[in-house]
Formats: structure tokens, C-alpha cells, sequence
């Protein structure tokens, strides 16, 4: 399995598990299935609502002797309730106590924003509050706490523009080293990810296959198909395989880490397999030339009256 180094050395595989939407009841058997096929990079959030059932899956297979921590790479998230300088370590103690781990690989700012402590997800904008009340440099400090604590081994940030990770590091201790975006051929990100090499940061792709299971209040009516686009259909044509593999493969052969999310055991080995799928130039080049700057998530669900994000602020594109 490809993989990237660290600023110390550490490698994080190419290829990992998402987990968002994964239901409790499926995600154990989805991660013990994942491990057994190869898996060894697992995604998580402290608000996805299933890391419990996580992490009972990684200490019954580390217990058995399927596998050991140390070739695991598990990668949390921070959410918006705790970004108080105070909090982090609160929010990340949960998540480990959850997963059964004493510390994680890479640990996330999941977004740049910040709600009120008892607001799991804001409905209106009294739930959130303005990043200059608690600003990114303050739970940019809180997050370099925990890796001098060393609950977590390496620190980074979600869904950050340029202009927030340039923010972020003009004070930071210790630099941003990864930023997980959504990343497809509809949204390439070309810039950000020219920036984030330039800045030896590592960029993890979410929703790679363009988010299908999203629940329908976060779906455009329109919205397009990944799967059938005619360039992405050929070229699986080409290799003998799946359109979601083209998608994971392009993503891994164009430097970026991808955590496609599945809990059906024969499309968890697919996915694994298309990590060594080669696409040649001209098929890269023809994917190159899909991007269309569109969102699945958009983040419309932060932008709420009576706050100051919008999603043009939010992605800093105004």
C-alpha cells in the first residue's frame, strides 16, 4: 500500500476507511471486515455517533492478535462544540476512550466553526459562535496541546481553505500536516492542492464517490452521478473494473490520501484493490478536464441567520 511520511517519519497509508454514515449495528463488521482484507487506516469523528462500535472492533481484532496498534492509522476529528482552548482535550479523551486507545494517529480540526458547547448541530444561529469570539489560533493552541501530550502523534485540519491554513500556521508551534477536503473529478481543488504541497501538507480526499448515502436534505435535486460520467464509465471499461475504483484510483495516483466509505464486504475489497490500479497520462489528463467546482457538501448547514458564516466565507471564495 502506498503511503506518505510524516514530518517524523510515521507513514499514513494512501487508502483508508471512511466512516461517516456508517450506521451502529454495521460499522463493527465493516471495520473487522476492512482489517481482514487490509485495511489499517480507519477515518473517525467524534460526530459520527459510531466510534464506540469502532473501537470495539479494533481491540477485538488487536485482543485475538489479527493486528497490532502500532501498524494501525486511526485519524479523529475535533467537532465544533469544543474549539475553547479548554475543550479540546475534553472532546479527544471522549473519542479515545471510545475507540479504546490511548492515543491517535492524526487528529483534526473536523471545521473552522464554532458552536455553543451544548449544541450538538446548530438549527439556528444563536448555536454558533463567531470564530473572532473563539478564533482558529485559539484551538490551533488547544490541538498542539494534545500532541505535546502525546494523545495524539500529528495534527491537522478539515474542510480549511488556504487562507485559514495560512492563518493558522503564521502562529502555530507546530504547522498544519494534513487537510482533509472533498475531493472528486467535479472538484479538484486544483489550487489548494498545488498550496498544500507547496507546504508540505498531506491532503486526504472525502467523498470521493461523490457522498451517494447522504441523507436527502443534503442532496440537490440535480445533483450528478460520479458513476456515469462517460469519461469515468470508459476508463473503467479500460482496466476491467468499476467506476468507484477509477475514482479512488485517480485520487491516490494524483498524491492525495482517499477514505472511500463502504460496510458491503466485496465492495470494501474493491476499494482496496483500486489503490493499485494505474491510470496512464492520457487517462489522467481526461479526468483533468471534468472539474467543475461543485460541491456535495456544501456547508449551507452552517450558513444560518442571525450568524456570520455564510458558504462563501466559509470556503473563503467570496
Amino acid at each position: 500500500m502506498k503511503s506518505y511520511a510524516m514530518s517524523n517519519g510515521d507513514q499514513m497509508p494512501a487508502l483508508g476507511l471512511g466512516t461517516w454514515k456508517s450506521e451502529p449495528g454495521d460499522v463493527y463488521k465493516a471495520v473487522r471486515s476492512a482489517l481482514s482484507v487490509g485495511y489499517r487506516h480507519f477515518d473517525c469523528a467524534y460526530i459520527y455517533q459510531n466510534e464506540q462500535e469502532i473501537g470495539a472492533a479494533l481491540h477485538d481484532a488487536i485482543m485475538t492478535g489479527e493486528v497490532n496498534r502500532e501498524e494501525l492509522w486511526i485519524t479523529s476529528k475535533l467537532w465544533n462544540t469544543h474549539h475553547g482552548l479548554s475543550d479540546v482535550r475534553e472532546c479527544l479523551q471522549i473519542t479515545l476512550k471510545a475507540l479504546q486507545l490511548e492515543y491517535l494517529d492524526l487528529y483534526l480540526i473536523h471545521w473552522p466553526v464554532a458552536q455553543q458547547k451544548d449544541v450538538i448541530f446548530p438549527e439556528d444561529g444563536s448555536g454558533l459562535i463567531s470564530l473572532s469570539e473563539i478564533t482558529l489560533e485559539e484551538t490551533w493552541r488547544g490541538m498542539e496541546e494534545v500532541l505535546s501530550e502525546k494523545l495524539t502523534r500529528h495534527i491537522g485540519v478539515s474542510n480549511f481553505s488556504t487562507k485559514k491554513i495560512d492563518r493558522v500556521n503564521q502562529t502555530a508551534k507546530h504547522k498544519i500536516e494534513v487537510n482533509q477536503v472533498e475531493l472528486h473529478p467535479l472538484l479538484q481543488q486544483k489550487e489548494l492542492l498545488e498550496y498544500c504541497n507547496e507546504e508540505n501538507i498531506i491532503v486526504t480526499a472525502y467523498s470521493p464517490l461523490g457522498s451517494r448515502d447522504r441523507i436527502a436534505q443534503m442532496k440537490a435535486d440535480d445533483e450528478p452521478d460520479l458513476f456515469k460520467i462517460p469519461e469515468i464509465v470508459d476508463i473503467g471499461k479500460e482496466h476491467n473494473c468499476s467506476p468507484a475504483q477509477v475514482l479512488i484510483a485517480w485520487a491516490i495516483n494524483r498524491d492525495t490520501v482517499v477514505i472511500p466509505k463502504s460496510t458491503n464486504e466485496a465492495r470494501l475489497r474493491q476499494n482496496f484493490e483500486a489503490a493499485d490500479i494505474k491510470l496512464s497520462l492520457e487517462e489522467m489528463s481526461q479526468i483533468d478536464q471534468l472539474d467543475k467546482h461543485y460541491r456535495y457538501v456544501t456547508g449551507a448547514f452552517f450558513a444560518l441567520p442571525g450568524s456570520d458564516y455564510t458558504v462563501a466565507n466559509l470556503w473563503d471564495e467570496e
